[in-house]
């Protein structure tokens, strides 16, 4: 029988050595995989002396399960109306809500607003999108404030306060560095102004023969550049800047606009008889992703080689095979316009929204507030009758929120 001194000793030693590695860590999450940082093996030696237990001390018991996550708290909070309407994004006049707007945004709370037309100072913005703030808040989750802010001709925001920004072609002439630290300034506005996703950069590569038949980014002169090598540094630098000024980002418009001629905001029947899966043209959206950018837009052509019976934004073999397979994305993917654009007009509207959640993506661009409350109507009508369905719906809402969280748009309590 060993000696009570000497037992209290030897618990003693062993308490020295031990640590608690079950406390959860005190910084804010990260973006890279668990996987991608290996837990240490042993522990660093302490220079402090053990102190020796009385025997009357007993263990301070563990908490035997941790709390539901912000993320899970919303999900559960949010019936299934509201669930559907975090999937939407609904145009909004850039200059303020009209008073029809404002109605749908109160009554339906979608997950973010989408600013159309050109807006006003940046002070003036600024109370505008307070508004549309207050109006879609729901439960404790804010709105994404969106705006296509990419310079030259597609610049919503352009009134005092507001940089004018150069076009593509320009900005990629310039060095990354140079890029980074103008669109870090030009998110800075954004963010002061109250918008906090800018749907840009254009990863699009249009070959320079095609450049002035390109109707949607050629001879708009949104593009980087006419190659996979020109275009992906410059999409990276873009996204970065945006990043550092707190801004998300989203690569568009995958799997890539730059070998079509029709713009199917104004045409339809939209093909690219060219690209194929695992396109070296693709390049620049991987680089985009790998840079940190938040979303991927998903384009409404239809891409003959890849899969000639569907739209980009309605094609599984797009979404869940390109994007979340072949690029490895695991974040928001996001639609191109499907609200006003002449692409989609023969599509019913409550089927531009199941057929691409259904597809694997998270939010639909609907440019036309009205329709908004169909497209909710037809989420959750169709996630009622079909339980697959109602799981790729709580999925993509986990995406959009756990997104939110990320960029201090929930609350919790």
């Amino acid at each position: 029988m060993r000696h009570p001194a000497a037992l209290v000793l030897l618990t003693a030693l062993l308490l020295a050595g031990c640590s608690d590695t079950d406390s959860p860590p005190t910084a804010g999450p990260s973006t890279a995989p668990s996987s991608s940082v290996p837990l240490p093996t042993t522990q660093p030696p302490t220079t402090e002396s053990p102190t020796t237990p009385t025997p009357s001390a007993t263990p301070t018991p563990r908490p035997t399960a941790t709390p539901a996550s912000c993320v899970d708290q919303k999900l559960k909070a949010l019936t299934l109306s509201e669930k559907a309407a975090q999937l939407i994004l609904t145009g909004i006049s850039a200059n303020g809500m009209t008073s029809s707007q404002r109605s749908i945004v109160q009554q339906e709370k979608p997950g973010g607003v989408l600013l159309l037309g050109t807006g006003g100072s940046l002070s003036h913005t600024r109370t505008a999108m307070a508004a549309a703030r207050t109006a879609a808040t729901v439960k404790g989750v804010r709105p994404l404030i969106a705006a296509d802010q990419e310079g030259g001709q597609i610049q919503r925001l352009k009134g005092p306060g507001f940089d004018r920004i150069p076009a593509a072609t320009v900005q990629g002439t310039w060095s990354s560095s140079k890029l980074t630290s103008n669109a870090d300034h030009w998110g800075d506005q954004l963010k002061q102004a109250g918008v906090n996703l800018n749907l840009a950069p254009v990863a699009d590569v249009v070959p320079s023969s095609l450049k002035s038949q390109n109707a949607p980014i050629g001879s708009l002169d949104r593009e980087y550049g006419n190659t996979p090598a020109e275009v992906g540094p410059p999409v990276q630098a873009f996204v970065r800047g945006m990043r550092s000024a707190g801004v998300m980002t989203s690569v568009k418009h995958f799997p890539g606009l730059g070998r079509v001629r029709g713009n199917t905001d104004f045409s339809s029947g939209v093909v690219d008889n060219v690209t194929v899966r695992g396109d070296a043209d693709l390049k620049p959206f991987a680089d985009g992703v790998r840079a940190g950018s938040d979303m991927v837009m998903i384009a409404t052509v239809t891409y003959a080689k890849i899969d000639p019976k569907n739209r980009a934004v309605f094609s599984r073999t797009v979404i869940q095979g390109m994007v979340r397979g072949d690029l490895g994305f695991a974040g928001v993917v996001i639609t191109d316009d499907v609200g006003a654009a002449a692409e989609v007009k023969s599509v019913p509207v409550g089927q531009r929204a199941t057929r691409f959640v259904a597809a694997g993506g998270d939010i639909v661009i609907n440019a036309t507030a009205s329709q908004t409350a169909t497209m909710v109507n037809a989420l959750v009508s169709k996630a009622e009758q079909d339980k697959t369905f109602a799981a790729q719906v709580s999925s993509s809402v986990r995406r959009v929120l756990t997104l939110k969280q990320k960029n201090g748009l929930v609350s919790c309590g």
